[in-house]
């Protein structure tokens, strides 16, 4: 029997399993760079759990907090890779901080070689 992490849905169990129509998973798919569905032998996508959730994540984002397609790719961005600009000026100064000490570490450890 196979692991549920590892099993394979199709795009019409994904409609089902999130009611999101299959024309507007395939619109999500050009729309988020974050969902990226594989693809089998014969070029049918194929949605991992990890996917799933994703869809679910984006669902959420448009219907329940009402952001943009731009705003929704700025948060699944931050949400998945941590990626995004500091929030204010004291985070801002703080990851300045940490760049610089790691900067002066790595420069120590050139120096001592």
């Amino acid at each position: 029997m196979q692991a549920l992490e590892d099993r394979r849905y199709r795009i019409s169990e994904v409609s089902d399993l999130t009611d999101i129509p299959v024309h507007a998973l395939r619109q999500w798919e050009a729309r988020y760079p974050q969902l990226k569905p594989k693809r089998d032998r014969s070029n049918r996508r194929y949605y991992m759990p990890e996917d799933i959730g994703i869809v679910r994540r984006i669902k959420e984002l448009v219907r329940h907090e009402k952001l943009t397609a731009e705003g929704v790719r700025l948060r699944l961005s931050e949400e998945l890779y941590g990626e995004g600009r500091p929030k204010s000026n004291l985070e801002m100064r703080q990851l300045l901080g940490k760049i610089e000490g790691e900067a002066r570490a790595l420069l120590d450890m050139l120096d001592d070689d």
